[in-house]
């Protein structure tokens, strides 16, 4: 479900009783954890961090008027997700991560490509999201996407 709110205050008072308390507390990790350059605004109806346009003007590949994005969170019907392109874009992280989730989490890991999803939001081990959200600067995703899309801001203008 994408959500119509323009802020992520106005998103989290919009949420459900018990999933209001998670999510802002899966916000306040990110935040504090967010390397500098990153921006946090609305994206596809979640609340999200990207890559402004003032650091990366090429934007998102797909529609380059849209900021290069990296982390989205957001409360579905049946779970609270958290799309970490990072995870799907780098082997080494993917690897890290998968490997360090046992070590934090109650439950197994439910993950997609870049997705993971937390069935119960209780289960969300929020120490683990914010060392994942510190791995990754501004320049190692911008390198990360550009390696991936075989992009090169030498040729944009």
């Amino acid at each position: 479900m994408q959500s119509k709110a323009a802020t992520p205050d106005q998103y989290l008072k919009e949420l459900l009783a018990d999933r209001k308390e998670p999510m802002t507390q899966l916000r306040n990790t990110i935040v504090k954890n967010l390397p500098k350059g990153f921006k946090e605004q609305m994206a596809y109806g979640m609340i999200g961090y990207v890559v402004p346009h003032e650091i990366y003007p090429p934007g998102y590949h797909a529609d380059p008027k849209l900021p290069l994005g990296m982390v989205n969170i957001g409360s579905q019907k049946n779970f609270i997700v958290m799309h970490h392109l990072g995870l799907y874009g780098s082997p080494e992280l993917l690897k890290w991560f998968t490997t360090e989730y046992p070590k934090h989490a109650k439950t197994k890991l439910d993950m997609g490509k870049g997705c993971v999803r937390f069935k119960k939001p209780g289960d969300i081990p929020y120490k683990l999201i914010g060392e994942l959200i510190k791995k990754v600067s501004v320049k190692k995703w911008i390198d990360t996407y550009e390696k991936a899309f075989n992009r090169s801001t030498k040729n944009k203008k």
